[in-house]
């Protein structure tokens, strides 16, 4: 057999690369072939069956009934204090593992204040690869949790993501700061939402920076900007940066509810109206 000519840690190396925590069935059959393998991987399969039933106790949370419909789900909903903050851990860990998930949505998970950030720190590069959707609300992300997201995509993790909504993260303008670049390099993000975030004209100016010559967020159709701390002179910025063509696809702004004046709020959807035209009267 060929297998036999193999080196044990070569085998072990192989065993490694064909667990899948959803899915242990094939690193289980794999190390039944002998029973040398079997006696050499038999603390990693004990891992495996340990790190199997936690990802089930995990599904289960998240309303799916096991690992076979979590690994096959499109839309996965975490809401009102369902998931701790190791489970977000572990949700992370997953991500290589998950490639039909298109939805990710954690509304309140019970996570205390690091849980968002340690499921950043564990998104590997091409983690989640057909997430368009990444919704967090009502939980703590802070500077700490930005700078684990701009990380984790800077690795190349969610590198489909079209929908980010950060609402009520307390997210500030030091988190918006580390955050932008990361943002500004994912051209086909459409909408972008940061409400009820303690953000202000600081965070937004970095966001809204002239853009590179390659990049920038071209794509941007929708920005939520409401129950910030964006002032007049974040609306200003805004706006400039609409009147000159850095933002050429936004067509919708959220500002209710930010200590800016109904006339520099006005001023943000003048620009809107007056770059919608003047893409009718190029087509």
């Amino acid at each position: 057999m060929a297998l036999a000519t193999v080196s044990g840690d070569a085998q072990r190396i192989i065993f490694a690369h064909l667990c899948n925590v959803l899915d242990p069935g094939v690193a289980v059959a794999f190390s039944s072939v002998s029973s040398e393998l079997w006696a050499l991987t038999q603390a990693p399969r004990q891992q495996l069956q340990a790190d199997y039933e936690a990802a089930t106790a995990l599904g289960r949370k998240a309303k799916k009934r096991s690992c076979k419909e979590l690994r096959e789900a499109k839309n996965v909903v975490c809401q009102y204090k369902g998931l701790s903050s190791d489970d977000l851990a572990l949700l992370g860990t997953l991500g290589s593992v998950l490639p039909a998930l298109e939805k990710l949505n954690l509304i309140e998970p019970a996570s205390g204040p690091d849980g968002v950030q340690r499921l950043a720190e564990k998104l590997g590069a091409g983690a989640l690869p057909a997430v368009t959707v990444l919704s967090v609300g009502g939980t703590h992300l802070g500077a700490a949790g930005a700078s684990a997201l701009v990380a984790a995509l800077g690795r190349g993790a969610l590198p489909r993501l079209k929908f980010l909504y950060l609402g009520n993260t307390t997210i500030g303008d030091a988190g918006l700061v580390a955050l932008a670049p990361a943002l500004r390099r994912r051209p086909a993000l459409e909408n972008l939402g940061l409400s009820r975030d303690p953000l202000g004209d600081e965070g937004l100016a970095a966001l809204v920076a002239p853009p590179p010559p390659t990049g920038g967020l071209a794509k941007l159709k929708s920005l939520d900007l409401s129950y910030t701390q964006v002032t007049n002179a974040g609306c200003a910025a805004l706006a400039a940066a609409i009147d000159s063509g850095a933002l050429p696809a936004l067509e919708h702004v959220q500002l209710h509810g930010i200590p800016a004046s109904d006339a520099a709020k006005a001023a943000v959807g003048e620009a809107l109206l007056t770059k919608s035209i003047a893409a009718a009267a190029l087509s």
